[in-house]
């Protein structure tokens, strides 16, 4: 009897091991894969040509990445500015303060907007947020003559884009911090925001911290809203007004046409590998915060 139970659980252990395994499998060969496509690219262009020029005319084998890559940070980082705070305070307010009825209703929205598909994103930012920043925001900075279509359009669409996500990964976080932790703090004599803000914060700062990351690696990738909203200029932005054209963005309107000029499949597929690149190491990074964050917290 007990040899069959061994025997079962060496099973189910190398059986989840195999598991484990090919998923890292895929990630690996997905990055082989994108190398050996952009290879002729990365072997006529030197790597800081590509990474630092600004010029981009592939009927001219000019290649320079460096307005897609700018703008997928300034969108991402336009994006994180405005949902980082709304979701942590949305998180602790339901966490701490909302009653059942009120986080129950604020949940199923949570879910509901979770569940809309990007494209209904890009319309409703097109016909919200591109007017009101051609008509309204960009001429009471000085930008009368943008017509909407921007890096800061794109960082708003895709802020509510992300919020379904980060919202949902903090209130878990929260909710497994210890009531015994606010017990004793209130206690003491601390008021609520108090323990909130020195006692379940900075016991959930690591869970945070991860819901953070997967908001950006949610941001960083996305396509067809921001596609819609943000301009496609390839030109370096100079302000939040101006138009951009992010990596997504460049692969998903060019990769139909690529098959008529030398080397821009390759330049197409270099993008790619540059995103995923950057996700990786991005999420190698806070990995790493994170785990410092634990150690701090034991």
């Amino acid at each position: 009897m007990s040899t069959g139970r061994i025997l079962k659980d060496r099973i189910a252990g190398k059986s989840v091991w195999l598991v484990t395994l090919f998923s890292g499998l895929i990630l690996f060969l997905i990055i082989v894969g994108l190398y050996l496509k952009s290879a002729p690219i990365l072997h006529s262009h030197s790597l800081s040509d590509l990474l630092f020029e600004s010029k981009w005319k592939p009927g001219k084998n000019q290649f320079g990445f460096l307005p897609y890559i700018l703008s997928t940070v300034y969108v991402t980082f336009i994006s994180l500015v405005i949902a980082v705070p709304l979701c942590v305070l949305c998180a602790i307010y339901m966490s701490e303060y909302a009653n059942k009825k009120v986080k129950g209703f604020v949940t199923s929205l949570v879910d509901i907007l979770a569940g809309i598909p990007s494209v209904i994103f890009g319309i409703w930012g097109i016909i919200l947020i591109v007017p009101f920043i051609s008509n309204k925001l960009a001429p009471a900075f000085g930008h009368e003559d943008s017509t909407g279509y921007s890096i800061l359009a794109g960082g708003l669409v895709l802020a509510v884009m992300v919020f379904p996500i980060v919202i949902h990964i903090m209130l878990e976080v929260l909710r497994t911090v210890p009531v015994e932790l606010r017990e004793a703090s209130l206690s003491l004599g601390a008021n609520k925001w108090e323990t909130i803000k020195k006692v379940v914060l900075r016991k959930a700062a690591p869970g945070i911290s991860a819901a953070i990351v997967l908001g950006f690696s949610r941001a960083f990738g996305e396509t067809l809203a921001v596609l819609m909203v943000v301009g496609n200029t390839a030109l370096i932005p100079k302000s939040l007004f101006d138009s951009g054209y992010p990596l997504p963005a460049l692969i998903a309107n060019n990769y139909g046409e690529m098959m008529s000029i030398p080397l821009y499949d390759s330049a197409l597929m270099f993008a790619a590998l540059l995103l995923l690149t950057v996700i990786l190491v991005f999420n190698v990074i806070a990995r790493m915060v994170i785990m410092r964050l634990e150690k701090q917290m034991i």
